[in-house]
């Protein structure tokens, strides 16, 4: 910020300018890359999950993919069956056991 407030002060010194834009051409691929990574692993697990190719997450690196594919996910009918939760059951009453028989003499 302080180098931007001297560069805007002095006027454009065009070597930092070059350094500067030098420095965006570096730092801004890796964030872009970051950012695809960010959206396309969560998309990739969904679609997995949903029963669709995980491949239709690259749909989200065009611009109105990422938006196709929700609603695609919000409105498709999903090919998964829901887990079935088990819960304790009470143990099922057990009929009375019989008296013991004395023993014939």
């Amino acid at each position: 910020m302080l180098t931007l407030a001297l560069l805007l002060q002095d006027g454009p010194d065009p070597a930092q300018i070059r350094h500067m834009a030098l420095a965006m051409m570096t730092i801004i691929p890796f964030l872009i890359v970051v950012g695809m990574v960010v959206v396309l692993i969560p998309t990739w697990f969904i679609c997995k999950k949903a029963g669709f190719s995980p491949w239709l997450s690259l749909l989200t690196l065009i611009p109105p993919g990422g938006l196709i594919l929700l609603y695609v996910l919000a409105f498709a009918e999903w090919k998964t069956a829901p887990i079935q939760q088990t819960a304790w059951q009470p143990p099922l009453p057990q009929p009375p056991v019989p008296p013991a028989m004395p023993p014939q003499s």
